[in-house]
């Protein structure tokens, strides 16, 4: 199962970079939301700590769905995921694979949007950094850990849609831990500090988790 972990996940990222267009469309659309909503500010005015974080954050998630679109795109074409799914190892191994990609590019991505986050909305870095960095890693593994368990749907249809629906307002909770951090890090004085918001971010990790290990199957082989 390691070894097919590691073969997806290598894959996934070469022909991502090599390529560039999903890693590419996702940086052009966090960059827009930035320009867009630096915009609103008047001369001389900065966006609020929590209003930047929400951004970030936003611009992370808009950008994460592109990326892992484009990840599961690539078995779709000549049916290749049939190939995956008559291996003979466990096809969470592709889940993970794929995760592991996920979560490599969308670091890739919010190492551009930090900075620019910092220039367009005028923030600094002043506040709890390690705690931000924590949430920052645990934010990620849940919208990683889920956007590939979505991603097996790709192709599907009127499935797609639906688990669209259902599955996106379970990362809620998430962006929430990771704006109310973020903006901690920004600058915000919370007198509640970051550790109720790390605990939650860690048990929807595990709940996601689980979710992958025991769904994907079902998911991604879908009507074969």
């Amino acid at each position: 199962m390691l070894r097919l972990t590691l073969a997806v996940a290598r894959k996934d990222l070469l022909l991502t970079l090599a390529r560039g267009n999903g890693l590419v469309q996702a940086l052009l659309l966090g960059f827009l939301l930035f320009f867009v909503f630096s915009l609103s500010q008047g001369i001389g005015e900065h966006t609020s700590p929590q209003g930047a974080a929400t951004i970030f954050w936003l611009s992370s998630t808009f950008c994460h769905v592109l990326i892992f679109s484009q990840l599961y795109a690539l078995e779709e074409v000549n049916n290749a995921r049939l190939g995956l799914l008559l291996l003979p190892a466990p096809i969470q191994a592709v889940w993970l694979g794929k995760s592991i990609a996920g979560f490599s590019l969308l670091l890739m991505a919010q190492a551009v949007f930090l900075p620019v986050a910092i220039v367009f909305l005028g923030q600094n870095l002043s506040g709890a950094l390690l705690p931000a960095l924590l949430i920052l890693l645990l934010v990620d593994t849940g919208l990683c850990a889920l956007g590939s368990l979505l991603g097996a749907l790709q192709g599907q249809g009127a499935r797609e849609s639906l688990m669209s629906i259902v599955l996106f307002p379970l990362l809620v909770p998430l962006l929430l831990a990771g704006i109310s951090v973020g903006s901690q890090a920004f600058g915000t004085l919370s007198p509640d500090g970051p550790g109720m918001w790390l605990k939650l971010a860690c048990a929807f990790d595990a709940v996601f988790l689980a979710a992958g290990l025991l769904l994907f199957g079902f998911l991604y082989a879908g009507d074969e």
